[in-house]
């Protein structure tokens, strides 16, 4: 499905698009913890992020879904956003199909011909918070061909009060993304030390949770990364062509510089049932 045209704010910039991931199968949830109701008013996580981005000056919603849920998904967005120009677009008609969804990058490209504008992409179960969504509109609205942003997190602001997280630690020089380090054990100790992979890390130490602001001709790129990585992985059933990855593979070969922003929110964030009743405490007055 394509998208309603560009939109244009009245200062003659192009309004940013928010897009969604939420094609994800929940394996650990056990559940389409894309609609988990966490909010006083049964919103889910996608809901108070919509309302940040609107209120920081994103317009269109594209919203990547998969064919099983996708019922359950534009009832609820009919309930909680009755008149927001919402894109649907379902990341199993890019294919080729199978059970398990084939990675971020590829959700990203099933909505590309929804996206004609500079867009940020997030995930649905994840919380970002208002100043992130105002950070990542302020990136879109000087987009340019061959530049994106990543709104980072600190990293103590992202870790569970117990138990240890893998989290995407940047590397940042000059204000630019030098390289992602996907880390396990990543933790806050009861000393209240930071710990990311065995060694304490500074509290502030930014990580990516994969809010990420791309001008959209960066599609091009995705898509030969895609083609490349389809013809080496085409058997293989868990195979995923994630949006980090590819992002790192075109900054490695000069194709596309990150700039870095920081976000001092909390990040908020649901992976497994324990996490939900947390979530729904944090969000209770938002």
């Amino acid at each position: 499905m394509v998208g309603s045209g560009i939109d244009v704010s009245d200062d003659g910039r192009v309004t940013p698009i928010l897009v969604i991931m939420a094609a994800g199968l929940g394996s650990r949830f056990g559940g389409v913890k894309q609609l988990a109701r966490v909010g006083p008013e049964g919103q889910a996580i996608l809901d108070f992020s919509i309302v940040d981005s609107v209120s920081a000056g994103f317009g269109r919603v594209v919203l990547i879904i998969r064919s099983e849920i996708e019922d359950d998904v534009r009832a609820h967005m009919e309930e909680q956003h009755a008149s927001l120009d919402v894109t649907y677009v379902r990341q199993d008609d890019l294919g080729p199909a199978r059970e398990k969804p084939w990675g971020t990058l590829h959700a990203v490209l099933s909505a590309a011909d929804a996206i004609d504008a500079p867009f940020a992409v997030i995930n649905a179960d994840d919380y970002y918070g208002p100043e992130s969504f105002g950070l990542a509109a302020e990136q879109l609205r000087s987009s340019e061909p061959a530049v994106g942003a990543n709104v980072a997190f600190e990293i103590g602001n992202t870790v569970p009060p117990e138990g240890s997280v893998t989290r995407a630690l940047c590397e940042v020089e000059n204000g630019t993304l030098a390289a992602i380090v996907e880390t396990d054990g990543c933790e806050r100790e009861a000393s209240g030390r930071v710990v990311a992979g065995g060694a304490e890390v500074s509290a502030d130490q930014p990580v990516s949770m994969n809010l990420w602001c791309f001008d959209p001709s960066v599609m091009a790129d995705f898509q030969e990364r895609w083609d490349v990585f389809f013809a080496e992985h085409a058997d293989e059933p868990k195979a995923e062509c994630q949006l980090p990855t590819v992002v790192g593979e075109l900054m490695a070969a000069d194709r596309l510089t990150i700039n870095v922003v920081a976000s001092a929110e909390q990040w908020i964030g649901i992976t497994n049932p324990d996490d939900f009743e947390l979530v729904k405490s944090a969000l209770s007055h938002r």
